[in-house]
């Protein structure tokens, strides 16, 4: 009865945290159906009288959302794609190859992340401007395609596989890359997917960097042209709500079908050495 009264009370917490972590959301969708007037109404009304789906339609009619979406895109998409390829290699070289010094660089690239992002904007601004780099799709991809956390994940993945599968596979005549493709990455999806799960958010969230290297509307990311559509919309609420609905929905979705996945990673390969 004890241990009952005890699943009970955790159960009914971790249901009342839940809710508390929902509202917003589901607050932001309610909002997004609501006139201007019951958005601002005081008392706050939970649920609009009619809900009102024009607010969406008013939104791509007002900026060009679908522009922005896929400018987010391709940024979200390149970025995975680099940030997989690198840290695959740096994380095979690090885990399967003897070199003088592997250790210690591998402690320096940790070092690294402790470097806040406002110390290097302005020299990463001025390098781009030397390359006639800014308000292209190369500065807002090329810097971002090496992430130390997804190395640092993958590397502790690969640690886990015995070095004797890499040696066996040398003898048979195999070469890295084919070691790499054919054994490390199919049994290294979960890892993958948790890597690319940090990298989309990364990307698909990222502000402060769009809004500095970028200057035309054409080459503006959602956040970046979210941010200035609030500052044109004032406290327009529904169209801003049904804005920002649009913008963060396929991350849920892409969450959804990736916790799984998510939880093994993190059990199987984020904290072992």
């Amino acid at each position: 009865m004890k241990s009952n009264s005890t699943k009970i009370i955790v159960y009914l917490l971790l249901t009342a945290i839940s809710l508390v972590m929902i509202f917003p959301f589901a607050w932001m969708i309610l909002t997004s159906l609501k006139t201007q007037a019951e958005s601002i109404a005081t008392p706050p009304k939970l649920l609009p009288a009619v809900p009102q789906w024009v607010n969406y339609l008013n939104v791509w009619r007002q900026i060009p959302l679908l522009r922005y979406f896929m400018n987010t895109v391709i940024v979200t998409v390149l970025t995975l794609l680099g940030v997989i390829i690198t840290s695959t290699l740096a994380a095979f070289a690090f885990s399967f190859k003897e070199f003088k010094g592997r250790d210690l660089s591998f402690m320096a690239l940790l070092a690294m992340m402790m470097i806040p992002q406002p110390v290097y904007l302005v020299p990463a601004y001025v390098i781009l401007a030397k390359l006639h780099w800014l308000d292209t799709f190369y500065a807002m991809i090329v810097p971002w395609v090496v992430n130390i956390l997804s190395i640092f994940l993958m590397r502790q993945h690969f640690k886990t596989i015995p070095l004797s599968l890499y040696e066996a596979s040398k003898m048979d005549g195999a070469g890295d890359l084919q070691f790499i493709w054919h054994i490390l990455l199919p049994v290294s999806k979960p890892v993958i997917i948790t890597i690319s799960l940090f990298s989309v958010i990364g990307s698909w969230n990222s502000f402060l960097w769009p809004l500095i290297v970028t200057n035309s509307e054409k080459m503006r990311p959602l956040q970046v042209g979210l941010a200035y559509f609030s500052q044109e919309q004032g406290s327009l609420w529904p169209q801003l709500m049904s804005a920002s609905t649009m913008v963060i929905m396929p991350l849920i979705v892409f969450y959804i079908f990736a916790q799984k996945q998510i939880t093994e990673s993190f059990v199987s390969s984020g904290i072992k050495e």
